[in-house]
């Protein structure tokens, strides 16, 4: 049955309860409005302007006089736009290759004398396809006829001395050319024409007509096509890296200055309406006076609005988390941990542009740290959300104002998401900094495509985020055991260290009780495996069985796997006593926990995997000891609770399969396939997996696995002779005859 998730929303709480979801909600939210503060109290400038930004067509209520000279520069836009159409300008060069077509001549030769010395279809079509023309079966039987071959042959070479010795370009080039004119170079002068009179490929694929040896046949032209397709080489090249020169030396012509204000000059009377020029010049000057962090802070009203707008940024996230991520917004640890990461976003921004690098490039801007964090620590979902809300929220502050610097942040930020899923080694953080890099990159050089940046500014670009990084998976390496601390988060990393068996806990329990162990290792290859196959956390699984006995550690000679042969200390105790023995093996397993600080998430496995089972062993001996008289059933059921989530309820599953296979003296595959279906059957029976997340179909789909893991485990091994050390049925009577003596 679910339950509602404490974060939900309830509009139907009784008087008692709203004190404490005001506090509730009023705990997270407070933390938004403590974020919107620190933004604006780092970036004030943003707060106003003595100048206004009047939007064109609206009437400007005072005068404005620059203070100071100042450019209007041209936006980007407007630069790519002007660069673009001078470089549209600019007529393509095309060079005559006659070399290509003595080629095409050479290789129609090549071609019909492979075709004329091969005997079969097969033959033929395999000498095709060394040609670069691949034909059918049949297209290659139409073709093995000499009389067609030579026919064929003719009307290619025709094609060729008749129109590609005009000039053909490639197919597609001519009709992707801005220019309506193109330059033509042959023979060592060059001409001007139109882009339509030159012959393009499609043109000289039509021209096929006048000269095709067989007109009437639909096989013959398929022919025909394909062995054009195959043998042409075009006989106009463009000339790339000429044309682009020319091109480039356009668009490095453009000036990047609009207009200059002159200090004192009007840029706009009061009640007159704002012109575009107008407006430019405004911005301009809005943007010089954040450059030069000359604005005032604002009225109280202007530092009111802009804390409201950054509260607003922020509550699109908040109110992601609350309504779709109800897991994350009602642990306060995790709320705290987003918060306390955006918080270190925005403050290592600025600390980046006012002490260490002072400079405002966006690149800078740490958002891949916090997202990569946040992908180890809670999903990449919520990262990639984050980094978008984050490079909105920086992006619209005036030092990083414009759409370039709010384009670059997020494509790094998603960038850092990307980057990582769980981290099990560290090589893998020196990839995600490769991935965040790749995505800087992309970014700085889309801007540079559309806005023909300099290759200096593409340069820095790339490098400061190649600083970004590798910063980032620098700190998040080095923060990730401090925040999984405060967050109460359990990662990969830390479940590996608890899988090393240097452990002490692992030491002891391989030390003091050997046949638990034993019995550990078998399950946890047991349960990764059931639960990688259902989608489940393996590693989680494997650690948890790793620890959920180790509370036998206190008395392993009280549990079976543990006991030599004939000697069992339950035989000389109650079955009160005995049952108290096994059932305390779940209290000892966690104060054990407890003192070697097991995350909580491994703690689960020490009492989940027996649920509230009875301990029916020591109930039947209690009840055949006890005749009619009434039995506790308490004292002979284990604490609980019930597993809680997949993996500790596979474990559950696991734990009663295992045991259960090993009392089998012959666990051939449909025996090992009846003890599964009967302790599955019984955990669900008796209610033990009613608070699970699992599903039918993956309960059938751990079946199938522990079949295939159990069946493997158990296979039956040939009789290796002797004398290679094998142990044989021959040798085993052997050693009861010695020992009988």
């Amino acid at each position: 049955m679910m339950r509602r998730p404490s974060g939900v929303l309830n509009f139907e709480l009784p008087a008692s309860e709203l004190p404490r979801r005001i506090w509730f909600h009023g705990a997270r939210w407070g933390m938004l409005v403590a974020l919107a503060l620190l933004t604006y109290l780092l970036y004030p400038v943003a707060g106003g302007f003595d100048v206004p930004l009047i939007e064109p067509g609206n009437v400007s209520p005072v005068d404005v006089v620059a203070p100071f000279e100042f450019k209007v520069r041209k936006s980007a836009a407007e630069i790519a736009r002007e660069a673009g159409a001078l470089a549209a300008t600019v007529r393509p060069i095309y060079e005559y290759r006659a070399a290509n077509l003595d080629s095409v001549l050479v290789q129609i030769d090549s071609v019909f004398a492979a075709f004329a010395a091969s005997g079969s279809a097969g033959e033929l079509g395999a000498a095709a396809r060394r040609y670069g023309v691949r034909l059918s079966p049949e297209e290659a039987e139409y073709l093995l006829s000499p009389s067609r071959q030579a026919a064929f042959r003719r009307a290619l070479v025709r094609m060729a001395r008749e129109y590609l010795v005009r000039g053909v370009p490639a197919s597609g080039a001519m009709e992707f050319e801005l220019s309506p004119e193109v330059v033509i170079r042959r023979g060592g002068s060059e001409r001007v024409v139109h882009r339509d009179s030159v012959l393009s490929f499609q043109r000289y694929l039509a021209a096929r007509t006048a000269v095709h040896p067989a007109p009437n046949s639909s096989m013959g032209d398929q022919v025909f096509v394909k062995l054009i397709h195959g043998l042409f080489r075009p006989t106009l090249v463009p000339n790339v890296i000429e044309t682009e020169a020319l091109r480039a030396e356009l668009r490095a012509s453009v000036d990047s200055v609009k207009d200059v204000v002159q200090a004192n000059e009007r840029i706009v009377a009061a009640h007159e309406v704002v012109s575009p020029e107008a407006y430019d010049r405004l911005l301009a000057l809005r943007n010089e006076l954040a450059r030069q962090n000359q604005g005032r802070s604002g009225t109280p009203a202007e530092m009111i609005g802009q804390v409201l707008s950054n509260g607003l940024i922020l509550s699109i996230f908040w109110l992601l988390l609350m309504l779709y991520r109800r897991e994350t917004y009602s642990d306060l640890k995790q709320m705290a941990l987003v918060a306390l990461l955006c918080a270190i976003t925005v403050a290592g921004a600025f600390v980046n542009y006012r002490i260490l690098f002072k400079t405002s490039a966006p690149e800078l801007i740490p958002i891949p740290f916090a997202a990569m964090l946040l992908t180890i620590l809670i999903s990449g979902r919520v990262a990639m959300f984050a980094a978008m809300v984050l490079a909105v929220l920086l992006g619209s502050q005036a030092v990083y104002g414009g759409q370039n610097a709010f384009f670059i942040a997020l494509i790094g930020g998603v960038s850092g998401a990307l980057s990582v899923r769980t981290i099990r080694r560290r090589s893998q953080l020196l990839s995600a900094s490769v991935v965040v890099l790749a995505g800087f990159s992309a970014a700085a050089l889309s801007l540079a495509l559309r806005f023909d940046w300099p290759l200096g500014d593409v340069v820095e670009s790339i490098g400061l985020g190649a600083v970004n990084a590798g910063g980032s998976a620098a700190l998040t390496m080095l923060a990730l055991p401090i925040f999984e601390r405060l967050s109460g988060t359990t990662t990969e990393l830390t479940l590996l260290e608890l899988s090393d068996p240097s452990h002490p806990l692992l030491r002891r329990l391989a030390s003091e009780a050997p046949g638990t162990y034993a019995h550990s290792i078998a399950m946890a290859n047991l349960c990764e495996a059931a639960c990688n196959a259902i989608g489940a956390n393996g590693l989680l699984a494997r650690v948890g069985c790793y620890y959920h006995d180790i509370g036998k550690i206190r008395k392993p000679q009280f549990f079976v796997e543990n006991q030599a042969p004939g000697m069992n200390p339950h035989d000389k105790l109650k079955p009160e006593v005995s049952a108290a023995i096994i059932r305390n093996h779940v209290k000892d397993g966690l104060a054990l926990a407890d003192e070697h600080n097991l995350p909580e998430v491994v703690k689960a496995f020490i009492p989940e995997h027996h649920g509230t089972l009875e301990i029916s062993y020591f109930l039947d001996r209690a009840r055949s000891r006890n005749g009619a008289e009434e039995i506790p059933a308490e004292l002979f059921r284990y604490p609980g609770p019930k597993p809680r989530s997949v993996e500790t309820a596979v474990t559950m599953l696991a734990d009663g399969v295992e045991a259960a296979i090993r009392v089998l003296d012959d666990p051939t595959p449909q025996k090992v396939r009846d003890v599964i279906d009967h302790i599955f059957q019984q955990r669900i029976s008796s209610g033990q997996l009613a608070e699970a997340p699992l599903t039918l179909a993956q309960l059938e789909r751990v079946k199938e696995e522990f079949v295939r893991v159990l069946s493997g485990m158990y296979h039956n091994r040939i009789d290796y002779p002797v004398s290679s050390g094998g142990i044989t049925s021959e040798w085993e009577a052997a050693a009861g005859e010695t020992r009988s003596r």
